[in-house]
This record gives structure tokens, sequence and C-alpha cells, in this order.
């Protein structure tokens, strides 16, 4: 009897190891697919990154000259490279959710599902190849960073970096979570027109929330954008200290700068794992 044990608990620990390796390798597939498929769509991905630059470019060079520096701190065109940091993130990390739904319509999905891991390492899979592109896409508008006035300092784009890479896990989680129980793509649209447009344009992203109702800053408080946003911005003011502008305040204080993040990862994990529960009982 205690021979059989030792040789079943021998038998189990070499399974883990082998079923771990297993998983990992489904991750690394899925993130490959998706690298693959953004070095394959360069059309696609240009006019993705054309529609922040233009909104920084155009929109914040003319709005410079209605919005005084006074009221922001900084000049308008700073002000919003944030803001379209996130705007950046945001479009491919959503694309995630309605891949999820054209391969389910497609039969893809049913297809993957074949395969021996678990419905959650295909679904952090699909998470993390899209945290990694919409972070690369992000990364490009960085070289804009000179053209708004903020210096190419190494360690202030490594901290924006940093900062898109923890957004970006943020919305494409929440993108997951939104589109795990639909079947068609044309709902999920519908959903991100009710949903992801009023959480960008409460962010701050584009207006100051100390300009903006109690209403909507109260709002603002609970919208994971507006804190990804606040993140980015206060990255930059730890490095060009004359650059800082207020965000989002509890009781009329900021709140400390590492319990934004945490709040950010937080979500954006909690989101994740409803999606997987989600995930694991349809199909």
């Amino acid at each position: 009897m205690t021979t059989l044990t030792l040789r079943t608990s021998r038998t189990r620990g070499v399974e883990r190891p082998a079923r771990l390796r297993q998983e990992l390798r489904a991750v690394h597939a899925l993130v490959h697919r998706d690298l693959l498929r953004l070095a394959g769509q360069r059309t696609h991905t240009a006019l993705m990154l054309l529609h922040p630059a233009l909104y920084l470019l155009i929109l914040g060079g003319g709005l410079a000259a209605l919005i005084p520096s006074t009221s922001l701190g900084v000049g308008y065109q700073t002000y919003l490279f944030p803001g379209m940091l996130m705007m950046t993130v945001q479009m491919p990390a959503i694309t995630v959710g309605v891949r999820l739904i054209t391969d389910r319509e497609r039969g893809y999905l049913r297809e993957l599902l074949m395969a021996p891991v678990s419905r959650s390492t295909l679904l952090s899979g699909s998470c993390a190849g899209g945290t990694l592109v919409a972070t690369a896409q992000g990364a490009v508008l960085l070289s804009l960073a000179g053209a708004v006035g903020l210096p190419y300092d190494p360690l202030l784009l490594a901290l924006l970096l940093a900062g898109m890479i923890l957004a970006s896990f943020t919305i494409t989680a929440l993108a997951l979570a939104l589109a795990v129980g639909l079947r068609r793509a044309e709902t999920f649209h519908m959903l991100l027109g009710l949903v992801m447009m009023p959480l960008l344009f409460l962010s701050g992203a584009f207006f100051p929330l100390h300009a903006m109702p109690g209403w909507a800053r109260t709002l603002a408080s609970a919208d994971p954008l507006a804190y990804g946003v606040d993140l980015l911005r206060r990255c930059i003011a730890l490095r060009v200290p004359d650059q800082a502008v207020g965000g989002i305040e509890w009781a009329g204080r900021q709140p400390p700068l590492p319990l934004e993040a945490a709040l950010l990862l937080i979500s954006g994990a909690t989101a994740l794992l409803w999606a997987a529960r989600r995930f694991s009982r349809s199909e």
C-alpha cells in the first residue's frame, strides 16, 4: 500500500510540471498568433495609430488656443497626451473582445476548445496577447512625446510604458468580460458605445476632472480608465514636476500612486477571473 502511494505521488509530481508546460505553451501560441496578426495587418495598425495622433496634433493644437494653460497648469497638448496614450491602448484591447465573438461565430473557438488545456488558460492567453499588442501600439505613440513638450527621458518613458501595460491589461480584461457571454459582434459594439465611450469621456482624458460637475467627478472615481489616465499623468509629474495636473480625488485628496496602480490591477484581475468563470460554463 505504501509503495503504491509513493508511485502515485511520484506520477502526480511528474504530471504537474508537464501540465504547466502545456498550459504555458498554449498561452505562448495565442500571444504569438496576436503578434503575427499585428505584423500582418500593417495598414489596419497604422490607421488605429492615426486616430489618436490626429486628436493629439490637430484637436490638441486647435483647442490649445481656446483653453489657457493657466487653467490646466500645462499646455493643452501636454495635458491631452496621457489621454491619447489611453485611447491608443484602448482600441486594440477592445479588439480582443470582438475577436472572441467572431471566433465563436466562425467555429474557430470550438476547435480551440478541443486543445488539452483549461479554458481559463485560453482566455488568459487571449488577454496576454491583447495586452502586449495594445502596449506595443501605445509605445509607438510615445515617440510623439517631444512634440507635446515632454522630454525623452528614459525613466519617464519606462514609467509611461509600465502604466500602459497595466492599463492595457485592465481594458483587455474588461473587454473579455463584456464579450464572453455575447454571441453577436453587433451587440458587443452597441454595448461598447454605451459603456466604453462614457468611461473615456469621464476619465479626464480630454478635460480636467475639477472642471466637471460634482456628479461627474463621483462617477469618475469609479471609472477604471480615469485611474489609468491619472496614473500616466502622475508618472509624468514624477519626472517633470512642473507638469503636475490634478486628477482623481478622494475627499479632496489624491490617492497614493501605488494605490491607483493596485486598483487598476485588481479591477483587471477581477474582470478576468469573472470572464474565466463565465467562459468555463459556455459553449
